[in-house]
């Protein structure tokens, strides 16, 4: 990743956020500072991401991100006080964050913050004092020392949203993050989504899982990792975690799409899971 770019399949989440405030109604995730940073500057790829094509990448990144802030409401009402989001990218939590007590950190590469900041400017969005920026490559350095000298507090509970960004990691760099969470106070938790193993997918969902892997190897951002919701069960096992629940595309079907008058929803392609376990 070069200085001062931003990874690109964090630029097309971030698109496909901002396309969903415009196209779907109403909104799953109802997130009007992505389309102040994306929307108004790239109108043709706007225009891409809110086509009928699109929908099911739309209805995922609006769902993951909404599950996963609906588990940080439960876990603030409960007492958390930090909120840490791993390889952040163009997220906006922190910019519409409903919570007074709550500090935020955004983990993400150096390069990708530095052209998110950027963005922020161009687009007026201030940088709220319960944010602090950490910058870190997940695959090279330690977590818990960066978020340490970050003012992250380990003595007290809390949660971590990861998404987007476990298929792209090597095994031994997804176990240590996660051991590093497992190993923090009890009530802490952590929410993400993983990629399928390919060989369990159906012949759609393995066309389908195909071509987007292209597109992500093409931008420089190859998927390296996946697994069974059994393998992963072990994994969070192993890591210290408690309890979990794993969700796929029909329960957040259920849970986000039920009677929706447009028809969105996930389609029974089914790439990915959505993940909460708790310490």
């Amino acid at each position: 990743m070069e200085i001062g770019q931003a990874s690109k399949t964090a630029f097309g989440v971030a698109i496909r956020r901002a396309a969903h405030q415009i196209v779907d109604r109403p909104p799953v995730l109802d997130d009007p500072i992505a389309v102040r940073m994306v929307g108004s500057v790239y109108p043709r790829k706007m225009e891409r991401a809110q086509h009928k094509v699109a929908r099911d990448f739309r209805a995922f990144m609006a769902a993951r991100s909404r599950y996963v802030e609906d588990q940080l409401a439960e876990a603030v009402a409960q007492g958390v006080t930090q909120y840490v989001i791993l390889g952040a990218g163009l997220d906006t939590f922190a910019y519409r964050n409903p919570f007074p007590g709550l500090r935020v950190f955004e983990v993400d590469f150096p390069a990708t913050q530095e052209w998110k900041r950027a963005k922020l400017a161009e687009a007026s969005i201030d940088e709220p004092e319960s944010l602090t920026f950490v910058p870190l490559d997940l695959e090279h350095h330690t977590l818990a020392e960066d978020l340490a000298g970050a003012g992250f507090d380990s003595r007290i509970p809390a949660y971590f949203g990861w998404l987007g960004v476990i298929p792209y990691l090597p095994l031994t760099a997804f176990r240590a993050t996660l051991a590093t969470i497992g190993a923090l106070p009890s009530g802490s938790a952590v929410g993400f989504d993983y990629a399928l193993a390919p060989e369990t997918l159906t012949p759609q969902g393995r066309t389908a899982f195909e071509a987007l892997s292209k597109r992500v190897a093409a931008a420089g951002e190859p998927f390296q990792l996946f697994f069974t919701p059994d393998a992963m069960e072990a994994e969070l096992r192993q890591a210290g975690f408690r309890r979990f629940e794993q969700a796929d595309s029909q329960q957040l079907n259920e849970r986000y799409f039920k009677d929706r008058a447009d028809g969105l929803k996930l389609s029974a392609v089914g790439l990915g899971m959505l993940v909460t376990a708790w310490v």
